[in-house]
This record gives structure tokens, C-alpha cells and sequence, in this order.
């Protein structure tokens, strides 16, 4: 699923429950302390996705560590993003040669709990949200936005190295020329998202200032998917 969201220069690995037995690395399981059972299988089979996709890119056997902030700590010549939630994890590599970074998201495809909308958005997301409510009611345009923002995260984070919260970058998301479509794995819907920093970015590595990123996204399945992939070299 979430391939269809990025270029062929990627590596997607992606599963839909825990059933496949997860060996990890002791610098992966020292991540997990005292987790709870729940939290260590959607964590393993994050991570095996993980190691699947280095392998295809030719980096077969090899840790992925957390951070500081709990990111993955990917190889060096390596960028790459995970993420999980109930019924999905992901796990998306490419050589930095090809891609300066990747982020990418998932959540289930349900409204936002009450009172989390208001503290993730900026005065003019509201705007935009009302009217895609009007127009293309089967999404739930306030998860798409709370799933958007947090690729958003992880594509920034690796080239900033630090803190951006929900409220210092505006996303407006769009839905796709074709709305709704039907596949033999069902309904599905997509579109396009703009990401504009609200705070000074870092510089990228051709030297110009990063000011914000474009993603796509899709529902499929009762989950919303967001990825967000910035080329390298001079097209960035």
C-alpha cells in the first residue's frame, strides 16, 4: 500500500498483523526496557519490515537503533522512515544518493479523538478542513491531517535534528484528481499535501534553505497512509 505513495527509488516493506516470529538485534531490544507485550510485537514487526527493506536496498543483516527522540538510526548512505499503528506497520529505505530524506505515516481512518484537532492546528488548516468536509465527506480530513503532519516530522527531522512541533508548519491536503476508486482490496481514496515550515528550516545539501515538502496520501482498508520523499541532488 504504502509503495503507491513513493518513487521506485524506495523500498517498501509493510505487514498488517504481528504472526511472523521477529528476531531483533540487541541494540533494537534495548529500546523496549520494561514495554508491554503489545508494544514489543508492533515494535518488532516494524523493525523486521525494517530489515527486509535494507536487505533489497543490499544492506542484509543490519541494525536499526533509536535515536535520541526514539528515531531509527538507519546505516550510513541510508534514509529511511518507519511507523505502525493498529493493523499496519511500514518501514520505507532508499540510498541518500536518491532520496535526501523520507518520512511516512499511518493511522486508522477514524475521526480524531475529541479535543486533539484544536491543539494540532494552525487558524488557517481549520479553513480548508471545513470545506473538504463539504466536498469529499468519506475521508476524515482531521486524521489525514494529524497523519500528514507526523510524516512531516520525520522527513524533518533527520536533516534538522531537532524539535518541530504541530503548530510550526501549515499542511494543506487535497484529494485526488480520480476521488474515489475501488481496487479488489477496497475503496480507496487519495491526493496530494503541502507542507510550508513556519519556522526557519535547515539548509539541504545543494545549499538551499529547506521551507517545506509536498507528500501524497491514500485510505485503504480503514487506514490513512502519508508519505513524504524529497529527491537529492539539484531538483530538490
Amino acid at each position: 500500500m504504502i509503495e503507491a505513495l513513493l518513487p521506485t527509488t524506495a523500498v517498501a516493506r509493510e505487514a498488517f498483523d504481528d504472526s511472523v516470529p521477529v528476531t531483533l538485534f540487541p541494540e533494537e531490544s534495548a529500546v523496549l526496557g520494561n514495554a508491554v507485550d503489545k508494544r514489543r510485537r508492533e515494535f518488532g514487526t516494524a523493525r523486521r519490515c525494517a530489515h527486509e527493506a535494507l536487505a533489497e536496498l543490499g544492506f542484509p543483516g543490519v541494525p536499526v537503533p533509536s535515536g535520541a527522540r526514539r528515531e531509527p538510526r538507519w546505516p550510513a548512505g541510508v534514509v529511511g522512515s518507519i511507523t505502525h499503528c493498529a493493523g499496519y506497520r511500514a518501514a520505507v529505505v532508499a540510498r541518500s544518493v536518491d532520496l535526501t530524506t523520507v518520512g511516512i505515516d499511518a493511522e486508522p481512518h477514524e475521526p480524531l479523538p475529541a479535543g486533539v484537532l484544536n491543539s494540532i492546528t494552525v487558524p488557517d488548516e481549520l479553513t480548508w478542513l471545513t470545506a473538504r468536509r463539504d466536498t469529499h465527506p468519506q475521508v476524515h480530513w482531521d486524521r489525514l491531517l494529524f497523519c500528514a503532519k507526523e510524516a512531516v516530522y520525520k522527513a524533518w527531522y533527520p536533516l534538522a535534528e531537532r524539535w518541530l512541533g504541530f503548530e510550526q508548519a501549515y499542511v494543506e491536503a487535497t484529494p485526488g484528481s480520480g476521488g474515489a476508486a475501488t481496487s479488489g482490496s477496497g475503496a480507496a481514496t487519495d491526493g496530494d499535501f503541502t507542507a510550508r515550515l513556519l519556522v526557519p528550516g535547515p539548509a539541504l545539501p545543494d545549499g538551499t534553505p529547506l521551507t517545506g515538502f509536498t507528500g501524497r496520501w491514500l485510505t485503504r482498508n480503514g487506514l490513512i497512509v502519508a508519505a513524504i520523499s524529497v529527491p537529492a541532488g539539484p531538483d530538490v
